[in-house]
């Protein structure tokens, strides 16, 4: 006993002055620095306005809430339940598809459940990922997009989040000049935090560049039914043939304002969906049966909460373009999510997305997520999410109208506050 705690504490002192190396490839936490302001003022007694992260707001739909209570109530829902989803709840989501898309799945080979999105594309990343692969990332974009494979030792190459027609040019030069070859692509549609929105159209010269040149697709559809212009965003795997490379991940989060539920579903291609499988089976239970069969009862619905949910944030999406631009702050109108991706004003721009939004909090009690926290090509933006009421919004407005009129900027595009308020 001697000689081993002689021979591992010199080591295990070392090691605690150091980072493991998965923690050394992750940058520091960008919105921490926000979260600590926002804490820090709260503390004192301010009234912050978070817009800051993606957190609904408005409660789980009073039917999914009872269906839960129900079943909760039986002891014989309070065992492991299964990692890959219950077979009721894979066959509603794979209905869902069928419904809403016109994409028929196989609910025993084509369908896991997963704890959240997020949590589909970690394991998702562990599971097909080898040291060194190369994998084509938007940025800006949601940072597990691009984190998840960086922790299982892939090498990230950064792609223009615009789905526009240098899309595709831009995918030919990153297979070229990657070595070795791609792995994967990810995609993010309706995108978070940018709001773009791509076409079918789009989609189906991306799937024939996929299967061209033997990529794997990894769609992100979290926003599919948080749309506002009456123009429901498609799925990647309505495109013939996307089936052969593709898995998309959904989430229960938003649409059905289930955040803290961690209920997610990744779908598609049976090689990838069972390498996903495989690799949950040795991490995780599954979620608590009875929020498996909630997510059942509400995938099974006729889509009323849906639509309740979607109406919400399309009038609080109004509300912040219009109150805003009062304010003078122009922010564009996001076509779907519940985010607006705002340019941060001329005036303050050089500071970059990080410092603007530790001076929104601190000056005009408002959080918003900085820019830079979804990649460097994020920094002249910050991302605001309409997760208050209409009411908090405009008292948003009112104090960022405040806050820019205190701004005053010098020759040298330094800028100047006066007194607080």
């Amino acid at each position: 006993m001697g000689v081993y705690r002689a021979a591992t504490k010199p080591t295990l002192r070392k090691a605690a002055m150091e980072e493991f190396h998965k923690v050394r490839r992750l940058p520091p936490y960008v919105f921490e620095q926000v979260n600590r302001l926002k804490a820090s003022a709260r503390a004192k007694g301010a009234d912050i306005i978070d817009l800051g992260m993606g957190n609904p707001d408005l409660p789980t739909p009073k039917a999914i809430v009872d269906k839960l209570c129900d079943v909760v109530r039986d002891p014989r829902t309070h065992r492991y339940s299964s990692s890959r989803g219950i077979p009721g709840l894979r066959r509603a989501q794979a209905n869902y598809y069928a419904r809403r898309f016109g994409v028929k799945l196989d609910p025993e080979r084509q369908v896991v459940a997963t704890l959240g999105s997020k949590e589909g594309f970690a394991n998702m990343a562990q599971a097909i990922t080898a040291p060194g692969d190369v994998i084509l990332c938007p940025n800006p974009t949601y940072p597990i997009h691009a984190f998840g494979f960086l922790m299982a030792g892939g090498v990230i190459r950064s792609m223009q989040v615009e789905p526009d027609d240098k899309f595709i040019p831009a995918l030919e030069r990153a297979i070229r000049h990657s070595t070795p070859k791609p792995l994967a692509l990810i995609l993010n549609y309706p995108s978070n935090p940018t709001a773009y929105v791509a076409t079918l159209d789009f989609f189906k010269d991306v799937v024939a560049f996929a299967r061209k040149h033997e990529l794997i697709l990894l769609s992100d559809l979290a926003y599919a039914e948080i749309y506002f212009d009456g123009n429901p965003p498609p799925s990647v795997l309505q495109v013939p043939g996307a089936m052969d490379v593709t898995v998309e991940f959904t989430s229960m989060s938003k649409t059905f304002s289930m955040p803290g539920w961690r209920m997610g579903f990744a779908v598609g291609n049976e090689r990838l969906i069972s390498a996903l499988t495989r690799v949950k089976s040795y991490l995780d239970y599954g979620a608590f049966t009875p929020i498996q069969v909630a997510a059942t009862a509400a995938l099974n619905s006729d889509g009323a909460e849906i639509e309740e949910v979607r109406e919400v944030y399309h009038r609080r999406r109004d509300v912040l373009v219009d109150s805003f631009a009062r304010a003078g702050w122009q922010v564009p109108a996001p076509a779907a999510t519940m985010f607006a991706w705002a340019p941060i004003p001329e005036p303050f721009r050089a500071l970059g997305s990080l410092e603007f939004s530790k001076m929104l909090v601190e000056k005009a009690d408002v959080a918003v997520s900085p820019g830079i926290g979804f990649g460097e090509h994020g920094d002249d933006f910050v991302r605001i999410a309409l997760v208050e009421n209409e009411h908090r919004i405009r008292q948003a407005a009112r104090s960022i109208k405040k806050f820019l009129a205190s701004a005053e900027v010098k020759p040298d595009n330094v800028v100047a506050l006066s007194a607080r308020r």
